[in-house]
């Protein structure tokens, strides 16, 4: 019985993904989701990178000492870790956290973007910085960084990328337009990364969190106290990691659940030279759901164009 029991540990401890000699840079780590995704990764055997500004909800001020007390508390506790406070919303910042990276473990392997604000408004009564900061700090903040790991990424032959976006922008959300869109611009980013680096071993998906945090704690309700962030933290640790099969998916996680956002296609209907009175009058069958299809690329969908149209003919 001994026996038996020790070898089941073996095989459990063999089996456990980790993620020894691999540099992971998590973005907007000094809390919440970042922090969590930082801990689990580092307890993996993973060296990290703790990046945040330290600011505001809506971004305003900085304060390097989040970022350093989530590094200490790695460290503390075994792990390797460096401190980095700078703001992910412009080029010279992003590019200064991978030099940071880079200059303390000489690689980088992982990663995690997800440094992020709070403008929220009626797009009615939407002010332009308002716009422009959110997608600043969300989407051109993932271009920042991910662009300068990029390079070294392509060069090992080996990375993997995760992008924080949102249902938010997936499905929407009343005042949060400007969010929205940067969070939906992360999934078509995304996308496009995974086909660029699917020959260089390069890795891209991204999360639609739902999280306890200091951003969302007012708008989860009754519900805030079991989404828990450090639920979130294991599904990015796994597309993170080397093993993982997936690539330009996004996943809805939040709670213990993990599930997958896609887009489909419907099969729709085609006749060449026809009217606005055709489309109304063919809406049903535009908008009928059975035989949907999920493409992978555009080529996909124009094979489905030119299939339909080769029929209508």
């Amino acid at each position: 019985m001994q026996r038996i029991a020790h070898s089941f540990l073996k095989e459990k401890s063999m089996a456990e993904l980790g993620f020894d000699g691999k540099v992971a840079i998590v973005t907007g780590a000094g809390g919440g989701l970042g922090r969590e995704h930082a801990l689990l990764l580092a307890d993996r055997g993973a060296r990290l990178l703790v990046n945040d500004l330290g600011g505001a909800i809506d971004g305003t001020g900085g304060d390097e000492g989040p970022a350093q007390k989530v590094a200490d508390e790695i460290n503390t506790a075994g792990g390797i870790a460096i401190a980095d406070g700078n703001s992910v919303s412009d080029p010279a910042g992003g590019a200064a956290i991978v030099q940071t990276a880079m200059s303390e473990f000489g690689r980088i392997d992982i990663v995690v973007n997800n440094a992020g604000i709070l403008r929220d408004k009626t797009f009615h009564n939407l002010e332009d910085d308002e716009l422009s900061d959110v997608i600043d700090v969300h989407l051109k903040g993932a271009f920042y960084v991910t662009r300068p790991a990029w390079v070294h990424m392509r060069d090992q032959g080996y990375g993997r990328v995760i992008n924080t976006a949102s249902a938010s922008g997936i499905i929407g959300n009343f005042g949060q337009s400007n969010y929205g869109a940067a969070k939906m611009g992360l999934v078509g980013f995304t996308n496009v990364l995974a086909m660029e680096g699917a020959k260089h071993n390069i890795r891209a998906n991204a999360i639609a969190p739902i999280a306890r945090t200091r951003m969302t704690e007012e708008l989860l309700g009754p519900l805030a106290d079991s989404l828990q962030p450090g639920e979130v933290a294991p599904l990015v640790a796994f597309l993170a990691h080397e093993d993982c099969p997936v690539n330009g998916e996004t996943f809805s996680v939040g709670g213990g659940r993990v599930a997958r956002f896609f887009v489909g296609l419907t099969q729709g209907w085609c006749s060449p030279g026809h009217s606005v009175e055709d489309v109304r009058d063919q809406w049903e069958a535009i908008e009928d759901q059975d035989g949907y299809i999920v493409p992978k690329t555009t080529l996909e969908e124009f094979r489905l164009l030119a299939k339909m149209l080769k029929e209508a003919r």
